[in-house]
């Protein structure tokens, strides 16, 4: 990783999907700018917009922080076109824009309608921000890579990849095809638990809804898992080959493993058992800037 992206992206980063502004009502937009700020205090160094953001959702954690690198992880190619994207982020004022990744991603057949041909619909996406009246270039958007073709994209027409619900083995996969200059930065969620029966089980409430996603699962088949992995919202050899699960100690040994196979930064999604990845975990987001201080 170049000492720019460094610089941009940090090592350690927060993602949730529960950044969405642009969705709330005036208390959880005051709330969202409120733990936004307090994620920047700790010291992250990228806060990514997860569960399919709108740009408005962006720009409101753009305007509510200073310094902090914001990305989208992942807006959906099919919600909103590219001239759209590209304007709303030209018309922020400079230092906004310059801490702005855009992370793209071709989302769900069963999600999106009008998904077709994805590989060549990204192509197509990625060509219209290229030339958009305000052109949103290579070196400042990812994609959500997850196989081969799209891996080789995110390398000629992106900054890199931004991989999901992916274990350090593709981490290394991808590292090789991405080759050693893209940016990789994988999510992996986080439940800090000493009790791994009772984190395993927070980790399948999650689990549960993306094993019924076949881009998911055909990428997971690959990696050696099988079918009955997938049985009863996830195998405990599926659960801690995806997930960061334990106290301190086993999720700081589990997060090297990614960077140890060639991620440059891993973006944290912290999962807790009342509400998994949807709220806004502030108290874990405070631990995991302790456990993770060296790398901040």
């Amino acid at each position: 990783m170049t000492s720019e992206t460094h610089q941009q992206l940090g090592r350690i980063g927060i993602w949730s999907g529960a950044l969405h502004g642009s969705r709330a009502d005036d208390a959880g937009r005051r709330a969202i700018a409120e733990a936004v700020a307090e994620l920047e205090e700790l010291g992250y160094g990228t806060l990514w917009l997860g569960g399919n953001p709108a740009p408005d959702d962006a720009v409101a954690v753009l305007t509510a922080t200073r310094t902090v690198t914001v990305a989208t992880g992942i807006l959906s190619i099919w919600e909103h076109t590219a001239e759209e994207v590209a304007a709303r982020i030209a018309a922020l004022d400079t230092s906004a824009r310059e801490r702005f990744v855009l992370g793209l991603g071709v989302s769900h057949s069963v999600l999106a309608p009008q998904y077709a041909k994805p590989y060549s619909a990204m192509v197509a996406y990625l060509d219209a921000l290229d030339t958009a009246t305000e052109p949103l270039g290579g070196a400042r958007r990812v994609l959500a890579a997850l196989g081969p073709k799209m891996l080789k994209l995110a390398t000629d027409r992106a900054r890199g990849a931004h991989p999901y619900l992916v274990t350090a083995e593709h981490t290394a996969e991808a590292r090789e095809a991405l080759g050693p200059d893209a940016v990789l930065a994988p999510e992996v969620s986080v439940v800090l638990d000493t009790d791994l029966d009772r984190a395993r089980a927070t980790a399948r409430n999650m689990l549960g809804m993306y094993l019924q996603l076949p881009n998911y699962t055909n990428n997971l088949l690959r990696l050696g898992f099988t079918e009955s992995d997938f049985e009863g919202g996830g195998s405990a050899r599926l659960l801690d080959g995806l997930f960061a699960l334990g106290g301190a100690e086993r999720v700081r040994a589990r997060i090297r493993e990614y960077f140890d196979a060639g991620a440059d930064h891993v973006a944290l999604q912290a999962l807790t058992a009342d509400e998994g990845g949807a709220g806004l975990p502030r108290p874990v987001w405070r631990e995991l800037a302790e456990v993770f201080a060296d790398e901040l």
